[in-house]
């Protein structure tokens, strides 16, 4: 097993720059037979807000997206879909936690 952050940032790329940035990015966690293993939008706002500011890999901005899993080996997919349908550049990050 791996314990990892995934997180989805859209507005810390706007502030970066970046033009059409995602202004309120939700990030999904599938296994490898498409099942929903976690979701999160909001990431300050989830139950594990705590263990993700812990982690040091918090987000810059509340409206972006985190989950911290420990997952089995095998496939999994990270989708990153705007709240609401919205629409725009999104950026998804994967860290390791077990380094």
């Amino acid at each position: 097993p791996k314990t990892l952050i995934v997180r989805a940032s859209g507005p810390s790329l706007g502030t970066l720059g970046v033009a059409g940035a995602l202004a309120d990015p939700a990030v999904e966690l599938r296994d490898g037979n498409g099942l929903l293993v976690a979701l999160n939008d909001d990431w300050s706002s989830g139950s594990q807000a705590s263990a993700i500011t812990a982690s040091g890999f918090a987000p810059s901005d509340a409206r972006e997206s985190a989950l911290l899993e420990t997952l089995t080996p095998g496939a999994y997919t990270a989708i990153v879909r705007g709240a609401n349908n919205g629409e725009g550049v999104a950026l998804i990050e994967i860290y390791d936690l077990d380094q």
